[in-house]
């Protein structure tokens, strides 16, 4: 087999960008290959056994929240249980651990939204993350709810919607292309209709100018698959350090190879060699 590229560093989220299909690239250090020119062909992923913090540099001998040293991981704002849980911002404490990055990326505008991934579910995101947010999610459509003006108070306004629908992605059925059809606006008319006392609630906490609603139309996204895994299999490069296969389909953060799924951002900070092959 003939080599057609080569790259080596450290491996990083997917950038991706809302064409149709969405258009993905991987990047690999300081490289980046054009994952949608290269469907079809024989992708090889071997990882050299480190792992180096995305913040730091430090070598670590495990990547804890996809990507950092241990020790960021105990003192950065972003690794912290806010982040995976909003509702428990206390910034407004005053004990957030970086307050200027908590000034930049929680004390700023964000986005309730709905998405159809799996099936229906409810999610937040800052507005700059719209539609980043939802592609790497594999939403095959989302749209926007409501707009407000924390991280804390969208974290309030998705524990109330939870109480009504799903808050997470599955991730087998997303990775089967089973999503069922949904209308998007009809479903946040009637999820809207259902949190109006908690919307209320909150306004009056926060101020009548701290959430809007939304009336943007729905997005519809669509992804580059040739063909969806019957079975889900995955690739481990924790257990088996070298993944090949044909690249058959790309969606959400996973590759989709002949021979199995890899989730690229769980491998967030390994260092890697990606080369791609002729079939």
């Amino acid at each position: 087999m003939n080599q057609l590229h080569e790259a080596s560093g450290r491996l990083v989220k997917m950038p991706a960008t809302p064409d149709q299909p969405v258009s993905y690239r991987l990047r690999v250090g300081d490289q980046e290959l054009p994952l949608n020119e290269l469907m079809g062909q024989t992708i090889e992923i071997a990882y050299s056994g480190e792992i180096r913090c995305i913040h730091c540099n430090r070598k670590t001998s495990k990547s804890f929240n996809q990507g950092y040293c241990y020790p960021c991981f105990k003192r950065l704002a972003a690794c912290d249980t806010c982040i995976m849980s909003p509702e428990k911002c206390h910034y407004h404490l005053g004990t957030c651990r970086e307050p200027e990055w908590g000034e930049t990326h929680c004390m700023t505008g964000h986005v309730v939204y709905l998405a159809n991934s799996s099936g229906l579910k409810v999610g937040i995101t800052r507005a700059s993350q719209v539609p980043t947010r939802w592609i790497d999610q594999g939403a095959v459509a989302a749209i926007p709810m409501l707009r407000v003006a924390t991280r804390y108070l969208a974290g309030l306004v998705e524990v109330a919607c939870k109480q009504h629908v799903a808050d997470r992605t599955n991730w087998r059925t997303m990775l089967k292309g089973e999503a069922p059809a949904l209308d998007l606006v009809a479903e946040r008319t009637g999820l809207l209709d259902r949190i109006a006392p908690d919307l209320d609630r909150l306004a009056s906490e926060h101020g009548p100018r701290s959430i809007e609603v939304a009336d943007d139309p729905a997005w519809q996204l669509d992804y580059p698959v040739a063909a969806w895994p019957q079975k889900i299999k995955t690739h481990n490069l924790d257990k088996e350090p070298v993944a090949t296969g044909v690249l058959q389909g790309i969606k959400g953060q996973y590759l989709m190879l002949d021979t199995g799924v890899i989730n690229i951002r769980k491998y967030t900070a390994y260092d890697v060699r990606v080369r791609v092959l002729s079939e």
